[in-house]
Formats: C-alpha cells, structure tokens, sequence
C-alpha cells in the first residue's frame, strides 16, 4: 500500500510520555500496578493500551477478565502464571522473554510466582485497558501459589 502526499497529516506528531509521566490512575485487580504509557486517558490514542504492570514478590490478582479487550504481554523481568479455567484449574507459565495472548472476556488470576522477586511486565490491550474484576478464590485453589 502506498500513501500520497495529500494522505499524509502533517498536523500529527508522535506523543512520548516521559519516564515519571506515566498515567498511574488505571484499573486495576487487586494491589497489581499498572502504569500507562499509551492510553486514551493521557495521549491520542483511541483503539490500544500499553503499559507496564508490576507484581510484588507473592501477588496475585483478584480474579478479573478484560471484557472485550485483546491483551498481550511481555515478560521483562520474573516469572508469572495466569490461572483460567474452570475454577481456575488450568494455568500457563512465563518467564523472562516470553510472551503471552489473552482473550477477550476470559476470566483469569495473573500470579507472581516467586515470594523474593518482581515480576515486571509489559502489556498491550485494544481498545483500552479493560479491568472487570470477579469474586475472589481462595488460594488453596490456585495450585502451586503461595504468597510472600
């Protein structure tokens, strides 16, 4: 596909949101941060969300879905697993490098799963971050999950 000139916007620039910038006031599950960088609540945007969620050594999640968002993900820094699944008996690991898919509207609990280390990463969502929390679970039926 190519652009002609009278297609190109020269009205438009790249928006930065500076380290210290960021938007801290997004929906969140439980005590997980997230941050964003891009976001229609702070910069042009109108279909994505991207922006960087820490968990603290031993957090989970409540159980939450992310109505009709997409959401991908990359792990910075730790090692996460996301329970789904019928009473969230099914879960997946990741690791630093990896990167992770989540459907739109699947309930999950998203875990730290180390109790001395961060985990750090970062996530992209369209349209935008979407966070609808669910009734929370014990732990003891997060398999393998203890807290700090």
């Amino acid at each position: 596909m190519t652009t002609t000139n009278s297609e190109l916007r020269i009205d438009v620039r790249p928006q930065v949101t500076r380290a210290g910038e960021e938007d801290t006031h997004t929906a969140s599950s439980g005590g997980c941060i997230r941050v964003s960088g891009v976001g229609p609540q702070h910069t042009a945007a109108t279909r994505i969300w991207f922006g960087r969620v820490t968990n603290e050594p031993g957090y989970r999640s409540l159980p939450h879905h992310h109505g009709e968002a997409e959401t991908g993900g990359y792990v910075l820094r730790g090692h996460g697993r996301i329970y789904f699944g019928q009473d969230y008996g099914e879960y997946v690991d990741m690791s630093e490098g990896d990167f992770v898919f989540v459907p739109p509207f699947m309930p999950h609990v998203e875990v730290n799963m180390s109790v001395t280390e961060e985990l750090v990463w970062l996530t992209a969502r369209t349209p935008e971050n979407i966070v609808v929390n669910l009734d929370d679970v014990d732990d003891a039926t997060l398999a393998g999950y203890r807290r700090a």
